[in-house]
């Protein structure tokens, strides 16, 4: 009996556990897959612009799982934005966030939604009073024309207030809004692919969105990668702002025909 076959087969699998010993298998979570008020940390890595959450236990979606002390990037976003500007004023970068999780390639990440975080707010050293006579505020001295009264004295001294500084940060800052079905084509600026609504031959002002990684967005590549042309699509999605620009995650696409009424 010829045992070529039989060795050939051991020899093959003896090599392939020896190639996948060394390197783990990348499981990636489902695209949508909601966080439901999971704790880590937020870092950002030096000279880097992308924000990570490190994950304080693992979080699983029955099929995957993510181990913990692993960090997946977050979205740009408004809630990003906020993020990183309260945790200037925390003892520690640990947040309790809820989400959504994204898929592009394999590759996993968080598109925020709400975060509370999970430390004080730093502790501000008070300046110390002078003593000085002429430093000192008097109050209802004899001769002032306005007498304050007591009560109101002692709600001044107990009552919190808000600084210039927060008030501003809460103005700036938008909130996601959600994009209907909006006509448009997709291009390339600057190495980053941007959803570009179509004026359909009104003389206005072209508004664009930089699209956030997701399964959506992959189709739209292959559908846009299997035409010559460019191909106008209907997205829908979740449209937030981050520094000052406009990002879109898709959630639904549609690729759609003018019937030769409009140019390509």
């Amino acid at each position: 009996m010829d045992k070529r076959p039989a060795i050939l087969i051991l020899v093959f699998l003896a090599s392939y556990a020896v190639l996948g010993a060394g390197q783990e298998r990348k499981i990636a979570l489902r695209d949508g897959f909601v966080l439901a008020g999971v704790d880590g940390k937020l870092t950002k890595p030096d000279s880097n612009e992308k924000w990570l959450f490190e994950f304080d236990s693992d979080v699983s979606d029955d099929k995957s799982q993510v181990r913990a002390g692993a960090n997946l990037e977050i979205l740009p976003s408004a809630t990003l934005e906020k993020m990183a500007a309260d945790m200037g004023d925390r003892t520690t970068t640990s947040y309790r966030l809820w989400g959504k999780v994204t898929k592009y390639k394999d590759r996993n990440f968080i598109y925020p939604i709400y975060f509370l975080p999970l430390s004080k707010v730093k502790q501000t050293k008070q300046p110390t009073p002078q003593k000085s006579q002429q430093q000192q505020l008097t109050i209802n001295e004899p001769d002032d024309a306005l007498v304050i009264p007591q009560e109101i004295i002692a709600k001044l001294k107990t009552k919190k207030t808000f600084q210039p500084k927060q008030l501003q940060k809460g103005l700036e800052l938008k909130q996601d809004r959600i994009l209907p079905e909006r006509t448009g084509f997709i291009t390339e600026k600057n190495g980053k692919l941007v959803f570009e609504l179509d004026a359909l031959g009104k003389n206005i002002q072209k508004i664009s969105f930089q699209l956030l990684p997701c399964q959506t967005l992959e189709r739209i590549q292959q559908m846009q990668s299997a035409e010559p042309d460019s191909v106008r699509f209907k997205i829908a999605g979740i449209v937030t702002k981050y520094k000052g620009r406009n990002y879109l995650l898709p959630q639904r696409a549609i690729r759609t025909y003018s019937h030769d009424n409009f140019g390509r």
